[in-house]
């Protein structure tokens, strides 16, 4: 064991239970050494039979917990920037669940944490970029594929919200994983945006602006374009199509298992993300495993966390006052290199 990368993770609940699971039976290289959640009964069943788990209610019992040499945030979005912040302060490498910060401000206090450091411990949970749709897609447009990008339109579609989900999480939850593929694809950032709103649903509850159409301005000139329905009631749906200059390209249209019976056919569509993205997700852990164990950080880091937040912000200010909203970041710091996107 003490050849495994041992892994606190923080938060128990849907995603850490899942997060759990996956480094001790998908992920090769690294244990489950501590778990924390208030709910230490919650904790102590996601840990199930899994040996030499220590469980805690606090996060930084679990960071200072023997064994522990890198850290899984799964809690919710307001605890996350304590957890990054008291991860630095060990110096231990930490992938962390997307929202980095609840705002951009949290975001921002993060990327100049780890840049006072001089070195990059934190990956940011935007697990997209690994799955094998968004990749090959990536590989067309950065080999010139489809000539000079110019459009990407994009769905994204929920069965139904959570009974806390608000207008604004729409974008600051929902679209976060649009804005953060948007900047990887095309390798810009977005500058820009405008939120429209469609009529709403009537599956959608009372008050919430549910579907919501997002227009995205990039620095060269692109257009990035989301239809987020998070109550459309069917199913899970992610699409993505990118138009170039020379054709076009989409990935989400994975056909699911077709149901022949009664004289019909029927296709199976996924209820739920953890199902659509499980391989990503397993792609994505296993990633950070290896690289945490050269001392290295390969995947999104802080500063695309930072700006996905900050991007979301201006979404969230076009959704409630209306009109076109700029986009300004920060000065990037020198530890973020843009090829680091």
């Amino acid at each position: 064991m003490g050849d495994l990368l041992g892994v606190a993770v923080l938060g128990a609940g849907h995603m850490g239970a899942d997060h759990i699971r996956r480094l001790d039976q998908v992920v090769s290289g690294a244990r489950v050494a501590a778990v924390a959640d208030p709910d230490t009964d919650r904790a102590a069943e996601a840990v199930g039979a899994i040996e030499g788990v220590s469980v805690h209610a606090e996060a930084a019992a679990a960071l200072d917990a023997p064994g522990v040499d890198a850290v899984l945030v799964a809690s919710p979005g307001p605890a996350h920037e304590e957890a990054l912040l008291a991860a630095f302060e060990r110096g231990l490498p930490v992938l962390c669940e997307k929202p980095m910060a609840p705002d951009s401000a949290g975001a921002l206090r993060v990327v100049e944490a780890e840049a006072r450091l001089g070195r990059r411990l934190a990956q940011i949970g935007f697990m997209r970029r690994y799955d094998a749709g968004y990749r090959r897609l990536k590989s067309l447009l950065d080999g010139g594929g489809l000539g000079r990008a110019l459009m990407l339109h994009c769905v994204h579609r929920n069965v139904s919200s959570p009974p806390h989900f608000t207008s604004a999480m729409l974008i600051n939850s929902s679209v976060s994983h649009e804005i953060d593929a948007a900047r990887w694809l095309l390798a810009q950032e977005l500058t820009a945006v405008t939120v429209l709103r469609p009529a709403a649903s009537s599956g959608a509850p009372e008050g919430l602006v549910d579907p919501q159409f997002v227009l995205f301005e990039t620095e060269r000139g692109a257009l990035v374009d989301v239809e987020v329905f998070v109550n459309c009631g069917f199913g899970y749906q992610v699409r993505c199509e990118a138009v170039g200059e020379a054709g076009s390209a989409r990935i989400g249209d994975d056909h699911g298992m077709v149901v022949t019976a009664r004289g019909a056919a029927r296709e199976e569509v996924p209820q739920d993300y953890l199902v659509r993205f499980a391989d990503a997700y397993d792609r994505e852990v296993q990633a950070w495993v290896d690289a945490s164990r050269r001392g290295q950080v390969t995947g999104p880091g802080a500063w695309d966390g930072y700006a996905a937040s900050a991007v979301a912000e201006a979404g969230v200010r076009s959704l409630r006052d209306g009109g076109r909203v700029t986009i300004g970041l920060a000065d990037r710091p020198d530890l973020y290199a843009p090829a680091g996107r």
